[in-house]
């Protein structure tokens, strides 16, 4: 009998124990609160897991966190729910923790979305989520991958010195992030138009071996033409392809535009029209490729060849898009032919195109210069209407045709 009693008894503990229904005075180990944890959160019974919050602690919840590896879901729930219900437990190891698992099954916004507010919230440099990361990085069993990801959070928040400091922290510990890493940052310090330093950080990758890849090359070839350096542009495409690394539709691309926008047109339709055989057939024309031209023709006066780009886009099946119709109408506005802007105005409607602030206010911007208040203010009216948000061209559109009705006004 007593030995049944003790039986029972012992099976009662261990059941609670199991499944954490009940606080328990006498203390738990670490491992029998996180199996029970790990048992309960598969089942998702978030009703026991409240109730022994008090038994939770950051080494507990970052192991959980990495048993889950294989459901990063399970593990962002409850690590979202750790956060609501007792926030002191989002320490920077569970954090890091969440974040390797995210990486690792590709869930690289969730994890960009922290690693992000890290950073912006909580106040910690680049340089200290990589060492938490490091930290953390083998009892997670991660990936380098989560390196890139951390270099790619801080381009995102516009951290660009802690970016470099990651790069280079990892590079002398002989961690080295991938060329995906060097590449994001280098579009970075393009997009900040930082090319002094674009070409210092270049040179210096090329420097530890790197292999550039076709994103390379298109970052290199975009960065000379936006100083203007459509030779050195032209010569960095044909030593692509001469590599053996077959330039992709972004490189053609960036080429045309940057042709375009130093008004080469016709190296801009030669290459266009050789680009399938530049390529071997494996890239043609598209969408982008032809808003390039007609942009750039409507910059020099000539709408007519625009007009002839675009029934040739529509013949290839590329249907003109939002982009397509707002550069043909200021083409045709700034030529002086608004009838012609308007028809174009109408027929994007007509296909199912919703004009935008640009397409307004090139229209708005040529009638007042032709001293139409009214009909500005009937497209204006019509914006309003269709619930367009205005931007500060729109505002200053609006305050100089206000005022040259004023002024009107007061000479009548």
């Amino acid at each position: 009998m007593l030995l049944s009693a003790l039986l029972i008894k012992r099976k009662s503990f261990l059941g609670r124990c199991f499944h954490l229904g009940k606080s328990i005075l006498n203390p738990i180990s670490e491992d029998v609160v996180f199996r029970a944890i790990c048992f309960n959160l598969k089942q998702r019974r978030w009703s026991f897991l409240e109730k022994n919050l008090p038994s939770l602690t950051n080494a507990i919840a970052s192991r959980v966190l990495c048993e889950f590896q294989n459901s990063p879901q399970l593990a962002l729930e409850f690590y979202n729910w750790v956060g609501d219900k007792k926030s002191v437990l989002h320490s920077l190891e569970s954090s890091c923790s969440v974040i390797h698992v995210l990486v690792n099954s590709r869930r690289y916004d969730d994890a960009l979305s922290l690693m992000g507010n890290l950073m912006t919230v909580n106040g910690l440099s680049p340089l200290e989520v990589l060492e938490a990361l490091n930290n953390s990085y083998g009892i997670c069993e991660s990936s380098p991958a989560v390196f890139d990801a951390l270099v790619r959070a801080c381009t995102q928040i516009g951290a660009t010195v802690g970016a470099y400091e990651v790069i280079m922290k990892l590079q002398i510990e002989g961690c080295c992030v991938t060329i995906h890493a060097w590449n994001n940052f280098l579009s970075h310090l393009i997009k900040v138009n930082e090319i002094h330093r674009f070409w210092m950080v270049y040179k210096k990758m090329v420097s530890y071996g790197y292999m550039e890849n076709v994103n390379t090359f298109n970052l290199v070839v975009h960065a000379l033409c936006k100083d203007c350096k459509l030779q050195e542009a032209m010569s960095v495409f044909y030593r692509i392809l001469k590599s053996g690394i077959w330039p992709n539709a972004v490189t053609f691309n960036m080429m045309v535009d940057g042709a375009c926008k130093m008004g080469d047109m016709d190296l801009a339709l030669m290459l266009v029209r050789k680009m399938e055989i530049m390529s071997a057939g494996s890239i043609k024309p598209n969408s982008v490729t032809y808003n390039s031209l007609i942009d750039g023709f409507c910059k020099i006066g000539r709408i007519a060849v625009a007009e002839e780009l675009r029934n040739e886009m529509m013949k290839i099946d590329i249907e003109p898009n939002v982009r397509t119709y707002a550069t043909m109408i200021e083409g045709y506005s700034r030529a002086g032919f608004l009838e012609e802007a308007l028809r174009l105005c109408d027929e994007m409607v007509e296909r199912g195109l919703l004009p935008n602030s640009v397409v307004y206010n090139s229209i708005m911007h040529w009638l007042y210069k032709e001293g139409d208040v009214d009909g500005a203010s009937l497209v204006f009216t019509d914006m309003s209407d269709k619930q367009i948000p205005l931007d500060k061209f729109t505002c200053s559109i609006l305050t100089r045709g206000f005022l040259q009705k004023w002024l009107y006004n007061q000479s009548s």
